[in-house]
């Protein structure tokens, strides 16, 4: 459905009516850089398809937009640029992080912002670029910069949790504050691949955007603010790809913390069946029903093989703790 849509002139807003008459009296006025913005949200094949009528966009683009679930990219078709951005939630009671997806055609006098879920900064985009009517003079490009700069900062954001997350698993696994969790971690190493899948594509589209010999950017001053989004976000996907790395070793190492508890326990298993091996022996052997054994009638038989089993099991537990088996 259409959740907003609005011409910008002069860097304010103004009403919009019929969408092919507002598109022709932008095109054929006199300021450059007004523009027609249409947001949708979650929209049906028939929703899209009047927007799609009034702005004829390029069919490949459109079925991109209606199939949604794409990888982020910045696609070029004739005059119209389409834009897919991945959006994310951090949900601190579960360490998740939640993905959704933002979709923008930008072409001539107009932009079309398509969100689906919920995971979407495009109302706070809106209000604060109509706040600021010096960076909607720049046209159409300055809400996809506006969207963009939006969706990194909460990628900046999300990083900053996860280095959280990372340092407390970390500090659980070699520092003995509690007992790790292999499950903790490869959940953690899973909400890590999920950041990585949504910002690294975008990386080289946001290059290109802000590199002059291949920007369809014309405005110098976007471009640079294009190459400061990426800047942001290729420290993002620095840190992502470092905890990524830094988990698997993580989880190695608790791994092998388990296998090496697994073998000292055993020992000190084998070291009590050793010991108590001794006083069942000598106690199987005076429980059978001999006649012919001298000891067993002496006055002080019975305190003779305490004695000895005494001794045994004593000779014993010393040499396993010198051993440190127990």
């Amino acid at each position: 459905m259409i959740v907003d849509q609005a011409i910008y002139r002069d860097g304010t807003r103004q009403p919009c009516g019929d969408l092919s008459e507002a598109l022709d009296a932008l095109r054929t006025g006199d300021d450059p850089h007004a523009f027609l913005w249409i947001g949708l949200k979650d929209p049906t094949d028939a929703e899209f398809g009047l927007v799609n009528d009034e702005l004829k966009l390029h069919p490949l683009a459109v079925e991109d937009a209606v199939k949604g679930n794409q990888r982020a990219k910045v696609e070029l078709y004739d005059n119209t640029m389409f834009v897919v951005l991945k959006t994310l939630r951090y949900v601190e009671e579960t360490s998740d992080v939640e993905t959704g997806e933002v979709m923008l055609f930008v072409g001539d006098r107009f932009v079309v912002t398509v969100r689906y879920g919920e995971l979407s900064p495009l109302a706070t985009v809106r209000k604060r670029l109509e706040a600021t009517p010096e960076m909607l003079r720049h046209g159409e490009i300055s809400v996809l910069h506006a969207v963009m700069d939006a969706i990194v900062d909460k990628y900046v954001e999300i990083d900053a949790e996860l280095q959280n997350d990372l340092d407390e698993i970390e500090a659980t696994v070699f520092g003995g504050h509690g007992e790790a969790d292999s499950e903790q971690i490869y959940s953690l190493k899973r909400e890590v691949v999920e950041f990585r899948r949504a910002a690294t594509p975008l990386a080289a589209p946001l290059t290109m955007l802000h590199d002059g010999s291949r920007s369809p950017v014309s405005v110098k001053e976007m471009r640079l603010l294009f190459r400061d989004v990426a800047d942001h976000l290729l420290r993002v996907i620095d840190h992502v790809e470092s905890y990524d790395r830094l988990l698997t070793d993580v989880l190695n190492a608790h791994l092998a913390q388990i296998t090496v508890q697994q073998n000292i326990d055993m020992r000190k298993i084998s070291a009590w069946v050793a010991i108590a091996a001794v006083p069942t022996m000598i106690a199987g052997i005076y429980g059978m029903n001999f006649d012919n054994m001298p000891e067993l009638s002496w006055k002080y038989a019975y305190f003779v093989v305490l004695a000895v089993m005494a001794g045994s099991c004593g000779s014993l537990y010393r040499a396993f703790r010198r051993s440190g088996w127990l």
